[in-house]
């Protein structure tokens, strides 16, 4: 979609192995897609999940608070 911000995702190995790793990033690409109208499309975010990411039940709390750090960070 032209006009769209960019999103990439980085789930190392330290997560886990392969099905791990993927739920993660299944997981956070579902959530970053309902933030994905909010933001500027000039900006391109990359996600990176740490390890304690793929045993955690808060995941979406967790991206929201770095969301908002990050977006303050980014307003002049």
């Amino acid at each position: 979609m032209p006009g769209s911000a960019r999103v990439g995702f980085v789930v190392s190995k330290a997560i886990g192995n392969a099905v791990a790793r993927n739920r993660v990033k299944r997981r956070l690409r579902a959530l970053v897609r309902d933030r994905l109208p909010e933001v500027d499309p000039q900006i391109d975010w990359v996600v990176r999940a740490l390890p304690p990411a793929a045993a955690t039940t808060d995941l979406a709390d967790d991206l929201d608070s770095a969301w908002r750090r990050c977006e303050k960070r980014l307003r002049p």
